[in-house]
């Protein structure tokens, strides 16, 4: 399998989330000296503990995305290990993040790292388990589930949009499928009623291999799209 990454975007933002991280802790650090030395700056404090707080949210965004090995590109290779030359994988160089192109077709891979069960139900997804450690990191150090559904859909519209205009225009390109992946080890998914795919990364490769058998797309499908997405 031949795997693409921007690896200058990984090594840029992995500098910025560290960047950012120091700055809200040392804004934070700020604001509880104020919260404590002068009381009477409630608003300043206040103000101080906020912008502290969001900017330590950003920096967990970029640190768990591209700062903190391994990472969701990193995730995914493993996952896909064995697949043979006929697949590429392209990280951060494609309108979608994460892309999966070979006989089983053109996939876009959604990572979430969660750790529980993974519910789908009244249209929205839901973690719940995982333990006090579970709960701790979804505050502190993780980012929540939130509307994957909506991830998805951006990113095969994205992908689409940039295979047309760059496909001949009598091209009928092969569908974009989504698969939304969850990479950690003790996840445990009940989503059967889901509008979207969602696996387990050690289900991933057995999935794909069923689906080339199945619906696999030509070779002349794969190599169009591949030298689409290699264009510069």
């Amino acid at each position: 399998m031949k795997i693409i990454r921007n690896e200058k975007l990984i090594k840029r933002n992995a500098i910025l989330g560290k960047v950012i991280s120091i700055v809200s802790l040392a804004i934070l650090g700020a604001g509880m000296f104020i919260t404590f030395r002068q009381p009477e700056l409630v608003g300043l404090s206040l103000s101080a503990l906020m912008v502290g707080f969001l900017l330590s949210q950003m920096g967990i965004y970029y640190t768990n995305r591209w700062g903190r090995s391994p990472r969701p590109d990193e995730q995914i290779a493993t996952a896909l290990k064995g697949f043979g030359k006929q697949y590429s994988l392209y990280h951060y160089t494609t309108p979608a993040s994460h892309v999966l192109v070979g006989p089983a077709g053109v996939w876009v891979l959604i990572p979430k790292h969660q750790r529980g069960t993974i519910t789908y139900t009244k249209k929205r997804w839901r973690k719940r388990g995982g333990g006090f450690l579970s709960a701790y990191m979804a505050i502190f150090a993780q980012e929540g589930l939130g509307r994957p559904e909506f991830e998805i859909a951006s990113d095969v519209d994205a992908l689409r949009r940039l295979l047309k205009k760059r496909l001949p225009e009598d091209y009928e390109c092969p569908p974009i499928e989504a698969v939304l992946l969850f990479t950690h080890p003790e996840v445990d998914i009940q989503a059967d009623e889901a509008p979207d795919l969602a696996l387990s990364a050690k289900k991933l490769k057995v999935f794909l291999r069923k689906v080339s058998k199945e619906r696999p797309i030509s070779a002349t499908d794969v190599d169009m799209i591949k030298d689409a997405l290699d264009t510069k």
